[in-house]
């Protein structure tokens, strides 16, 4: 199945329009509506709808697989680049890559669905929602899943965030932690009458900075788990010895670990450098890559499958009993950036696997 050059015009197009529609986490309201009006209701059935997630999908047939196409609205705050443009084969703008190009995918798809009928090897469904760039705490998702337990009989989702056109299975975990190293403050002409968190905190991060990158091998991929500090702050004023110093931890843990081994794994290393406290902590994602479906997947765009080195709501899915795999066509290096930006044949390319995916003369 080649794609047609209106389909790639239709994808640029659509992304646009999706791009110029601010949509910051926890401000997503207007392009909620604009997506939900956006889905052909001639084939698909809204099953649930809350304002802040959707699913919709086509009937259920018998000895049909039920595979979801999955994807959140919301983007990281604007870097001057909102309107976008299209430029040099690109759309340029924010949330153009990470993901306003995976749901113009999920977008255009059903509705080629719906103007051509295509003979459908799964039954199809398209999960939209909001807050995935918060704290996984703040997410929609687990109330959809409540609310539509058919959703944990879908043999596979396809989570559009950028994967540079490669299949990316599994994911890691992300915890979030403070630590505080306490002293005593002091004149800084007498130190000696103090206890200098500052020098608490040197020597107590010393062990922490040094920890080495843990690889671990999972269905032939390898993830790296790593532990990083990622901001500190202390002091009082240049003659006064600080009694606080105040730490931010970032844990990536490996896909063999659920959130109660991750946390216990980051207590064993801090230890009793400091007072450490979890603020937040987002499961792993089950790694699936020897399936029929992530074959057929696999095939449809000649992909290479690769780990996934962050976090993505495949995590979500897994948790649920859902195989589970990131594909999408954003680039992974444009993801959060002032220039962001996709490329229309990447577009194109996405577009053109999941049709014959999706399709029985795939």
């Amino acid at each position: 199945m080649t794609t047609h050059p209106d389909d790639a015009h239709r994808l640029a197009r659509r992304t646009l329009d999706l791009v110029d529609i601010p949509s910051v986490s926890r401000d997503e309201r207007r392009i909620a509506e604009v997506v939900e009006m956006a889905i052909p209701r001639g084939t698909f059935h809204e099953i649930h709808a809350d304002g802040e997630a959707f699913y919709f999908r086509t009937a259920r047939r018998p000895g049909r697989p039920l595979v979801l196409l999955a994807g959140h609205l919301d983007t990281v705050p604007p870097q001057d680049n909102i309107p976008g443009r299209i430029e040099d084969g690109h759309v340029i703008g924010l949330g153009a890559t990470d993901m306003k190009g995976g749901l113009a995918e999920m977008i255009e798809l059903a509705h080629w669905v719906d103007r051509e009928a295509p003979p459908l090897a799964v039954d199809l469904g398209l999960v939209f929602f909001t807050r995935e760039e918060l704290p996984v705490a703040e997410s929609p998702l687990p109330a959809v899943f409540a609310a539509c337990p058919e959703l944990r009989e879908a043999a596979l989702a396809i989570v559009l965030e950028p994967t540079d056109n490669t299949i990316q299975a599994g994911c890691v975990g992300n915890l979030n932690a403070s630590l505080v190293f306490n002293g005593r403050s002091a004149h800084s002409a007498r130190p000696w009458q103090g206890d200098n968190a500052i020098a608490r905190a040197v020597e107590g991060l010393g062990d922490i900075v040094r920890v080495a990158p843990r690889e671990v091998e999972l269905e032939g991929l390898v993830f790296t788990e790593v532990l990083s500090v990622t901001r500190i702050e202390g002091g009082i004023a240049d003659n006064v010895i600080p009694d606080r110093v105040h730490c931010r931890l970032n844990f990536r843990f490996a896909p063999d670990r659920d959130t109660g081994d991750a946390v216990r794994r980051l207590e064993e290393l801090i230890g009793d450098a400091g007072d450490l406290e979890v603020t937040s902590v987002s499961p792993s994602g089950r790694v699936t890559t020897r399936t029929p479906l992530v074959e057929r997947l696999r095939a449809a765009g000649d992909y290479v499958i690769a780990p996934k080195q962050a976090w993505t709501p495949v995590a979500q899915f897994t948790q649920e009993g859902i195989d589970a795999v990131n594909l999408g066509p954003g680039a992974t290096a444009y993801a959060h950036t002032r220039d962001e930006r996709i490329s229309i044949d990447e577009l194109a390319r996405t577009y053109a696997a999941l049709q014959r995916f999706l399709t029985e003369d795939a």
